[in-house]
């Protein structure tokens, strides 16, 4: 695996490095001892799936507070997305900074995602899937997230919003009291 350190501290896009022969190739996604000599989080605790229907669905921005929070790797396994995190911790020289990388499924890059960074995406294709291999379990109490069109955040999506879900449209804006992320 490649491990490439993005502008953000902590965040890295992982690629792989295929082994081809006459059968196709053999890749690793994943390894602990790669991972912890990178000083990435090692702890998968749980896989989940997210399949979208339609192009232009919006996901997040999620993370979790303590003591559940999370680092995630997330990778697009059919179609494309618009992946975009977001730094929450407030004693970061990057706080409430962003950025984007766009994951396709035939590029098979992963996005390496800390703790205390919010995610979302926005698929660019129908029936778009996303792999999250998660370090820590989902902790709904311990949920937040940011509004994906938060003016303060400023963060470009590539479309229009085909869909979202009720609780991303009304997480609270960040210029208000409720919106300001707390650890």
């Amino acid at each position: 695996m490649r491990f490439t350190d993005l502008p953000l501290s902590g965040a890295v896009l992982v690629e792989l490095e295929p082994r081809n022969d006459d059968r196709g190739f053999f890749a690793r996604t994943f390894c602990a001892e790669e991972f912890a000599a990178h000083g990435l989080s090692t702890r998968v605790v749980q896989c989940n799936l997210s399949c979208n229907r339609v192009r232009g669905t919006v996901r997040g921005l999620h993370y979790q507070l303590e003591p559940s929070t999370e680092a995630k790797l997330i990778r697009c396994v059919r179609g494309a997305v618009h992946s975009v995190i977001v730094d929450v911790r407030p004693e970061s020289p990057t706080y409430l900074r962003h950025l984007s990388v766009d994951l396709l499924a035939e590029e098979r890059r992963a996005l390496y995602v800390p703790e205390m960074f919010a995610n979302g995406y926005q698929t660019l294709s129908d029936g778009a899937e996303i792999m999250y291999q998660v370090s820590e379990f989902y902790a709904p109490e311990q949920e937040r997230g940011l509004r994906y069109d938060d003016p303060a955040l400023g963060i470009p999506w590539p479309l229009a919003v085909a869909c979202i879900s009720p609780k991303d449209a009304s997480w609270p804006l960040l210029a208000t009291p409720a919106g300001v992320p707390s650890r």
